[in-house]
């Protein structure tokens, strides 16, 4: 195992901690700025609308540059964010640390992918990409409850400059153990990665993304209600199932990697039904503690181990321009947490009770398998073959 897989997780872990720890800090952040927690909920929202931004427009402006300094540079650029929201003064700035920090989400991931999967060979990257991402559920399982508990004893900008040690730690592990890749050697056509997006392929699998993972999100986000509103759980042990969850997380991330690497569409086939059938489940069982517990760590599971398949069947159809669209299939994946999220609410606010996420949920991932069955009944009937790809003649 190349060890720059693990600077790159680091890295990951990292963003993911970013991303998620502020939800167990909200009500320290609203008190300490004098906000409403819905006010302090921009820190949520924003950072998520920033995430698509910087996956789109940052990848393409720095498609010309090597990915090694590029990603070295949004690591600085992660770190700065969390420093200026650890500093912040007031909530405006602690906002815009959050904006800073989201912006190099998605052109980390999607660039850091593809050099993932540069440093292994064809048939393993999959889980080059699995190893890569077991930092970001790393951050869910053991991340998060420990970044919230740090936040709550010492106060949360604490949490945040952590954070921004951990990017400490990412930026020497990249700079001494992530090498430059062959594709470093010339300089990438923004016009040829916008190539990219001239595959059907390219097109299926950012829409498979953004309804599979919108199906477990529309069910995730609201589960804390359901756990306690439906299941019957106090809410102390709301914590402690979410830690099952993250665990679910870790074995489906690396299965769905190990899968992947044998037949991409077969595992993303399997694991989109296998997650349809958990949600209709849950909805049907969710006043089972038991059948709860176990349900919960199976969404997790079967919903994020689609993950790698789908980084690396849309950097597979991109052909040799896989920068641009690998970044978009993560500004994809946060779009769909935006759906399901959004579509749940929707539920609820309807009177619908607190399975109704669930059941939305399972009908947008429904809607992801039909559209993933599709794709591969495509894919078969032709030859895969690269991009097309656009001549750059301006140089």
């Amino acid at each position: 195992m190349p060890l720059g897989l693990i600077a790159l997780a680091i890295g990951a872990f990292g963003i993911g901690l970013t991303e998620f720890v502020i939800m167990g800090l909200l009500p320290e952040v609203a008190s300490g700025f004098g906000v409403s927690e819905a006010t302090a909920g921009w820190l949520i929202s924003g950072y998520a609308l920033s995430v698509v931004v910087g996956a789109l427009g940052l990848t393409a402006a720095t498609s010309r540059w090597p990915r090694k300094k590029v990603l070295l540079g949004l690591v600085v650029l992660f770190i700065l964010g969390n420093t200026l929201t650890a500093l912040s003064p007031d909530f405006r700035v602690a906002l815009l640390g959050r904006v800073l920090a989201a912006l190099c989400h998605g052109a980390f991931f999607g660039i850091g992918s593809v050099l993932a999967a540069d440093l292994v060979a064809p048939e393993k990257k999959g889980s080059a990409i699995a190893l890569m991402f077991t930092g970001l559920t790393a951050a869910n399982v053991l991340g998060v409850p420990f970044g919230t508990f740090l936040g709550q004893q010492y106060g949360w900008r604490a949490t945040f400059w952590a954070i921004a040690a951990i990017g400490v730690l990412a930026f020497a592990g990249i700079a001494a153990l992530v090498p430059a890749t062959s594709a470093d050697s010339t300089a990438v056509s923004l016009r040829r990665e916008l190539g990219a997006f001239r595959s059907s392929q390219v097109w299926y699998s950012l829409i498979v993304t953004v309804l599979a993972y919108g199906g477990m999100f529309g069910a995730f986000t609201y589960i804390a209600y359901t756990l306690t509103g439906v299941s019957g759980f106090d809410a102390s042990a709301v914590p402690w199932l979410l830690v099952l969850f993250g665990a679910g997380l870790v074995v489906g991330n690396w299965a769905g990697g190990r899968l992947a690497d044998r037949s991409i569409d077969a595992t993303l086939v399997g694991f989109v039904t296998a997650l349809v059938v958990v949600l209709v489940l849950f909805g049907l069982l969710a006043g089972s503690q038991i059948a709860t517990i176990v349900l919960l760590v199976a969404m997790g599971g079967f919903g994020f181990g689609t993950v790698p398949g789908l980084q690396s069947r849309i950097m597979r159809y991109a052909g040799g321009a896989p920068t641009l669209a690998s970044g978009a299939n993560i500004g994809a994946f946060n779009v769909g947490n935006a759906l399901g999220a959004w579509a749940g609410g929707v539920g609820i606010a309807a009177g619908l009770g607190y399975t109704a996420p669930i059941w939305i949920g399972a009908v947008i991932t429904v809607a992801a398998l039909v559209v993933m069955i599709l794709a591969a009944s495509a894919a078969r009937r032709t030859t895969p073959t690269p991009a097309p790809v656009l001549v750059d003649v301006a140089g």
